[in-house]
């Protein structure tokens, strides 16, 4: 009886049963977070990893208040995480791949004859068009924006043209294609979400995708020639060019690692191993041509390339790339998907989500609400891929009952996805960051094209225009 007893003294009190969070407990962490990043980082500029903690934290004590334990949280957090490792993986790789290409003499000779062939006042659209060309044949923003992109920064450094509008037309260019390229993951699974054809997306995706990238072309062809007049210095650009000569031995044969990465990518490879290949035959290259030892090419790799030209603007140019300084940048993403697993694990996410769609009582309203769903989940994720999946899922059965194609819900959401690389949390925005070394909060302003595009099916939605009524049931074969 005593021993009874004693066990049950020595029972835990039942944990109070989960519950859904009010809107108002809702609210406490995005706030949060919304405060702490727009006055911690834009005003007093601490650092953002610190900040997606703390927000971290008061979204962990409304998850406790709300039922959860420390095991609940810790399982969302570590489930969130895992979903973002093949996209922190390769954020890795790009900086292995970077550095094993300027130690070989790709980098340096692309940004020679880019210094050559690229008119400065015409550089911002050149490096969105051929960006989005890249983007369209391959299907991917990050292979594009880790090959080309990085000669057109190199190229924009040594002619002087701000970094920002730089990067900002070679994300927005990138990102063409992984929106509307039929290789694109995103379009694919915006579609199978729905559950609709993905030429169908496609095509309906034209009609709001067009004219948002013409738009950022006309202000990189205006902003061009102001450029071009204010910060071209020609002499400096021959400097470069000699010491660049000086510093490298050029061949034909440089061109061979970014040519594997865009092949492999064409071919549907898989990334991570095209990238792993491209470096080492980089790291070969650069023993053979300029004579860095295959010991020393190694050791770029994980702490960076570190370029002594003796002109200080080449120096800073190439010294870039290596595991060490990608793995700085893959701390936001870790920091930020820590706050969405907390957030998806308590169902506050959920929640928004739904107070969203019972707005949503006509056609245009939905259409708007779709986008908007699709917004805030990108902004609290951070992640492009549940940014269309959970939208997706959860707006299809209000869309079919309306009698709209699916496909006016994948247009929503692939619209609403184009903002993830300017999200500074999200891993599209670390990845570009580290990928191009301009910060997310610099060169946004000037992405035209990822943050205008999802105003067009809001505005298509308000007066009709191009807005596809159900035609089949099975909304998967071509034509629907």
């Amino acid at each position: 009886m005593g021993n009874e007893s004693a066990q049950e003294i020595k029972k835990a009190p039942p944990r109070a049963p989960k519950r859904k969070p009010t809107m108002g407990e809702a609210m406490i962490p995005i706030g949060s977070m919304a405060i702490l990043l727009g006055v911690g980082y834009g005003w007093f500029q601490l650092s953002v990893e610190i900040l997606l903690i703390i927000a971290s934290f008061i979204a962990g004590l409304m998850a406790l208040r709300l039922g959860y334990n420390w095991k609940d949280i810790e399982s969302g957090i570590i489930e969130s995480i895992a979903k973002a490792m093949p996209a922190q993986m390769m954020i890795i790789i790009v900086g292995v791949m970077i550095a094993s290409w300027i130690a070989c003499g790709s980098i340096p000779m692309l940004i020679d004859y880019g210094l050559s062939i690229v008119s400065p006042s015409l550089f911002l659209v050149t490096a969105c068009l051929v960006c989005a060309i890249i983007s369209l044949l391959t299907g991917t923003a990050y292979g594009t924006a880790g090959t080309v992109g990085i000669a057109f920064i190199g190229i924009a450094q040594g002619m002087g043209i701000p970094l920002a509008p730089a990067a900002g037309a070679i994300v927005a260019g990138s990102y063409l294609g992984d929106k509307i390229s039929p290789f694109a993951a995103s379009v694919n699974l915006a579609s199978a979400a729905v559950r609709c054809n993905v030429i169908d997306t496609i095509q309906h995706l034209l009609w709001t995708t067009l004219p948002a990238f013409g738009i950022g072309l006309v202000v990189y062809w205006i902003a061009g020639s102001q450029f071009a007049v204010h910060n071209v210095n020609s002499d400096k650009i021959v400097i470069i060019q000699q010491t660049l000569r000086t510093s490298f031995s050029y061949h034909w044969l440089l061109l061979l690692p970014p040519a594997i990465v865009l092949a492999l990518t064409f071919m549907r490879k898989p990334a991570i191993p095209g990238m792993l290949i491209s470096a080492t035959v980089a790291i070969l290259l650069a023993a053979w041509l300029q004579g860095k030892p295959v010991i020393n090419g190694m050791e770029y790799c994980v702490s960076g390339y570190k370029a002594s030209t003796g002109l200080k603007e080449v120096d800073q140019l190439l010294s870039r790339g290596g595991l060490q300084e990608m793995m700085k940048i893959s701390l936001i993403a870790f920091c930020a998907f820590a706050f969405a697993g907390i957030i998806q694990k308590a169902g506050i996410l959920d929640l928004l989500l739904e107070k969203i769609l019972k707005v949503a009582r006509t056609t245009s309203l939905l259409i708007s609400s779709g986008v908007v769903a699709a917004l805030s989940t990108a902004l609290v994720t951070g992640s492009a891929y549940l940014s269309v999946l959970i939208p997706g899922e959860l707006f299809a059965p209000a869309f079919t009952a309306r009698k709209l194609a699916a496909k006016n819900l994948a247009r929503a959401t692939q619209e609403a996805h184009s903002i993830v690389p300017i999200v500074p949390w999200a891993i599209a925005g670390v990845y570009m960051t580290g990928t191009l070394g301009v910060s997310t909060w610099e060169y946004a302003p000037w992405a035209v094209f990822n943050y205008i595009g999802f105003l067009f099916p809001m505005l298509y939605g308000a007066i009709g225009f191009t807005t596809a009524p159900q035609k089949n049931e099975d909304e998967s074969l071509p034509g629907s």
